[in-house]
């Protein structure tokens, strides 16, 4: 009678939709020419598809309750239609007393489970620099490479870098943006990460170069840097998410106090779309949490501008990249997926349905504006509040 209901509950949530159900090679639901199958491999789905959430769809596909056939994006409009929610209208979603989870030791702890799974897997699908943040698509047409060159040059025309200054990457992953800085500008660089395996890659290839005294690369946490060391210009790529809402205030007071008077920062980082958010809804942050990124916390860009503001930078331009995420995350997941076999050879069934599905969800957030990317350029005025800083926007786009 329990198994007749659940079968009568899944039907009428999938009227109407392109998708089949089949337990034990019986379809319980759909047409077999569906675009998206759904094979339940153990019964305790059920009662996920009798009352579905996005997360509960995501944590059952990564345990192996469910397999999911069909193309990523058709699985992902799918469940969007099935649940039948928008993601980005959720309103605190994380409570204030995990202010806990931001300590050093657990932000190391949980940047070293997301990161440092191999870096032979993310050369899987990642560009040849391994830059595992949001591509620039200036015309897009750009291949992956091409786009991950231009946000790099994008970053650093931003940022004005000019031969000799002192520039810092907070959060720099296997290199990407220090080596393009040092290669093209002429800079001279510090990056740091929690990341061992990031940590030994971009050491590895600062001895390749013979670039010791043009690049070092720290295992460190941003609060440890010390402040007898100032720079010029400071880049923080896709890293903030792991701050937590309650330290940005102590993540900008330290950069501004990195700074040097004059100087230029670039914040590029993801946001929520909706003003009270600080994750996506209906399960997905959960989900996130527990299997992709411990610890990730978001936030909308206006409380993101108030805390930079407060710690005494001047905000000076802000450039919204979500097109160019979705376009990003998408190529990601069809150069995971044609690299299966290997992935699957690397770190198994269960890592690799967590890389897909968390990267084919963020896709389609991006896509429909649940998620934002944006990218703010600030700056530490003297004490007349003079910045010397151009009329126009012709530096980025000549």
């Amino acid at each position: 009678m329990f198994s007749a209901l659940l079968q009568s509950q899944i039907q009428k949530s999938l009227t109407g939709l392109p998708v089949s159900v089949s337990w034990n090679g019986e379809r319980l639901a759909g047409d077999a020419d569906a675009k998206v199958a759904i094979l339940v491999k153990d019964a305790k789905v059920l009662t996920v598809l009798a009352k579905p959430t996005l997360g509960g769809l995501a944590r059952a596909y990564v345990e192996g309750w469910v397999d999911l056939q069909g193309k990523a994006q058709d699985i992902l409009a799918l469940g969007q239609a099935y649940c039948g929610v928008d993601a980005s209208d959720d309103a605190d979603t994380r409570k204030d007393w995990r202010w806990w989870r931001h300590t050093r030791t657990r932000d190391r702890r949980n940047i070293n489970y997301h990161y440092d799974v191999s870096n032979d897997f993310y050369g899987l699908w990642l560009d040849k620099r391994r830059v595992y943040s949001c591509a620039y698509f200036a015309n897009g047409d750009e291949t992956l490479e091409q786009a991950q060159e231009k946000k790099l040059d994008h970053i650093c025309r931003k940022l004005m870098l000019k031969p000799g200054e002192r520039f810092l990457d907070i959060g720099c992953g296997w290199g990407g943006l220090v080596l393009h800085a040092v290669e093209y500008y002429g800079v001279k660089a510090v990056g740091i990460t929690l990341s061992d395996n990031q940590h030994a890659h971009v050491q590895h290839l600062i001895e390749q170069r013979g670039w010791h005294d043009r690049l070092e690369v720290r295992l460190m946490d941003y609060r440890d840097l010390p402040e007898s060391e100032t720079f010029d210009k400071i880049a923080s790529v896709g890293m903030f998410e792991h701050v937590g809402k309650k330290n940005l205030r102590l993540y900008f007071d330290k950069i501004y106090r990195l700074l040097n008077t004059g100087g230029l920062v670039m914040n590029h980082g993801i946001t929520s779309v909706a003003l009270k958010s600080s994750g996506l809804g209906n399960g997905i942050s959960e989900f996130i949490d527990q299997y992709v990124f411990p610890g990730g916390e978001l936030t909308h860009v206006s409380h993101v501008m108030a805390e930079l503001a407060t710690s005494g930078l001047e905000p000076l331009d802000a450039e919204n990249l979500r097109p160019h995420y979705g376009k990003t995350l998408w190529q990601w997941v069809d150069r995971l997926e044609a690299h299966r076999e290997q992935a699957l050879a690397m770190i198994g069934e269960s890592k690799y349905r967590i890389w897909r599905i968390y990267m084919a969800g963020s896709a389609y957030a991006f896509d429909h504006n649940w998620l934002a990317l944006f990218q703010i350029v600030a700056g530490k005025p003297d004490a007349q509040g003079i910045l010397n800083y151009p009329y126009n926007r012709s530096h980025i786009y000549r």
